[in-house]
């Protein structure tokens, strides 16, 4: 008879299964933009990011620590993806998408932070699918009825296209049928771990 929480194989697959999915996250980058009109690679038309499938690409939006008149106007303004020829200049565009607005400059904890996670699929109705070897696009544009701000925009590059996508292609199954992407190493492990443990 067992004693403690200890009770065989099972509690020693779920808990290699937990390290091993704590392990897949270690490998994701952070990427962190200033959105603000004092980042000048902001208002150049050549400031872009490169980010693999499950980075994160971090704003932060414009803060200020005090209300000081020598400060300026604060900035207010709203972050939306954008198609690659709307990119060209920062003007409102039918069919951009809305990510964030930067509404509180004042913040007393900070910056406000608003992150993307780089993924092909997103489980949330607001959030946005990424695909390797494609090139995303943000602008942002000054709120309502704050001061005008300068053109401010930023090109993500999601790495890397897949082996797949490079291959001829030919027929393409039906969208209903599922088609395997091919295996990671990490199932792999997890297939021989869990074998392993089927056995003792």
């Amino acid at each position: 008879m067992s004693s403690g929480w200890y009770s065989g194989p099972s509690h020693t697959f779920l808990l290699w299964m937990w390290l091993l999915h704590g392990l897949s996250g270690v490998s994701a980058k952070r990427h962190t933009v200033y959105w603000n009109s004092t980042n000048t690679r902001l208002t150049s038309d050549d400031y872009s990011v490169q980010v693999n499938l499950n980075d994160y690409l971090d704003i932060l939006c414009p803060h200020y620590s005090s209300r000081s008149p020598e400060q300026g106007p604060p900035e207010y303004l709203a972050l939306y993806l954008v198609a690659e020829h709307q990119f060209r200049g920062c003007h409102e565009t039918e069919g951009a998408i809305k990510r964030w607005e930067c509404n509180s400059p004042y913040a007393p904890y900070g910056p406000v932070r608003f992150s993307e996670k780089i993924q092909r699929f997103t489980p949330f109705s607001l959030g946005f699918e990424f695909l390797p070897g494609h090139h995303y696009y943000y602008s942002s544009l000054s709120v309502d009825d704050k001061p005008p701000l300068p053109c401010m925009k930023l090109k993500v590059t999601v790495c890397c296209e897949s082996i797949n996508e490079n291959k001829e292609k030919g027929t393409t199954a039906p969208l209903s049928f599922a088609r395997r992407e091919g295996t990671s190493p990490l199932s792999i492990l997890a297939l021989a771990v869990f074998s392993l443990f089927c056995f003792l």
